[in-house]
């Protein structure tokens, strides 16, 4: 396992250059980039096709630096220095545990004053240079695909935030024991708290140039689909927990071409130290579990990343605005249901035993089915 993105690059070059980069965050960043790149290509498309609009903002250009500018310039610039320079001073800190750093009060005062007296002062020029005598009103065209940076960060900020909260109801236990390692944690993440609090938040943030809900949707539905399977891969390469029951079932003959590892796996080194030490190791992460378990977040990568090649197919050959959205929401719902069915997960005890994934994806499958229908007989529109 690679708990940092430095364990690989000492795996694959054999050299340890420290970095503070987590494996499971850095494939999260890669997850939403790639996310926001086939979003802004389906909704130049949907423009082209004249499916969206563009937006006519009206705004007063050559106004001096507000009150408000000057402080979020100032505390923007402060906040960064005060960080950046006592990482840069505590080097070895910042690599051994990043989020506990970053989330911490340290930080040097003296960086934080330098940093905030070169942002006010690099806004103040900029704003220099396009200030007027007299301020005047313009009108600026919007396009949809303009905000694909903004919708990236809002549901980054707002996934990131849902998806804690549905992983610490899930595991109410484990945050109970420990509510500030929960909290801080990188892993940890629930992905279908993700999925419905990103969705609200860029939803009310696009309605505000009115951006047609039906088209944003579908062209959104490859990208999830994409991301998620993308965001599997820091899962398994780090070993974050998101694995499977124990599978001692020895390896059926048609996978002897692929090795033992993606049939069932013990997880070394992995990251969140679950199971028993290995002998010899040193350094933080020196757990193995002591059953091999089926590699589950490898299943999703290659069934997640499949089923967006067969959204992206289709997308153009569906005419019917927010149904690829539907169809997606039961292709999610469908591989993620299944899967649980050899995943470790908290169960609720109903039903027999199910897990909060279970539920909301039986749910995903239905909400999509009654969109598919609505939409078909055009109650929605």
């Amino acid at each position: 396992m690679y708990p940092t993105i430095s364990h690989l690059i000492e795996d694959l070059f054999g050299i340890y250059i420290p970095l503070p980069i987590q494996t499971f965050g850095f494939w999260v960043a890669i997850a939403f980039l790639a996310a926001a790149y086939i979003i802004q290509i389906e909704l130049k498309r949907k423009e082209e096709e004249g499916k969206l609009s563009v937006y006519i903002n009206e705004k007063i250009v050559g106004k001096k630096l507000s009150l408000i500018e000057i402080i979020i310039s100032i505390a923007s610039g402060f906040l960064i220095g005060f960080k950046l320079v006592e990482g840069v001073l505590n080097y070895g800190d910042l690599v051994d545990n990043p989020q506990a750093f970053v989330l911490s009060t340290r930080g040097s005062f003296f960086g934080g004053l330098i940093f905030a007296f070169i942002s006010y002062y690099n806004k103040n020029k900029e704003n220099k240079k396009q200030e007027l005598v007299k301020p005047k009103m313009i009108k600026e065209e919007i396009h949809p695909y303009d905000l694909v940076g903004n919708i990236t960060i809002i549901a980054a900020i707002s996934g990131i935030i849902g998806a804690k909260i549905f992983h610490n109801l899930e595991n109410y236990q484990d945050f109970l024991a420990d509510p500030i390692g929960q909290l801080i944690a990188f892993s940890g993440l629930t992905f279908y708290g993700g999925l419905i609090f990103g969705a609200i938040s860029v939803v009310f943030y696009c309605k505000k140039y009115k951006i047609n809900v039906l088209h944003l949707m579908d062209s959104a539905a490859p990208a999830l689909m994409l991301a998620y399977g993308i965001g599997r891969i820091g899962c398994q390469m780090s070993g974050d927990g998101d694995w499977g029951i124990v599978n001692l079932a020895p390896k059926p003959d048609w996978l002897s071409f692929f090795p033992d590892w993606v049939w069932s796996y013990n997880f070394p080194n992995n990251v969140i130290n679950a199971g028993v030490y290995i002998e010899g190791c040193t350094g933080k992460f020196c757990s193995v579990l002591p059953q091999a378990v089926w590699p589950t977040a490898l299943y999703e990568v290659v069934m997640c990343i499949a089923l967006f090649f067969v959204l992206w197919i289709i997308r153009k050959k569906i005419k019917l605005a927010g149904m690829l959205f539907a169809i997606y929401l039961i292709m999610n719902g469908i591989e993620r249901f299944f899967i649980e069915k050899i995943r470790v997960n908290t169960e609720y005890n109903i039903l027999g035993g199910i897990t909060q994934a279970e539920i909301i994806s039986f749910c995903l499958i239905i909400t999509g089915l009654i969109l598919s229908y609505l939409l078909s007989k055009k109650i929605i529109k």
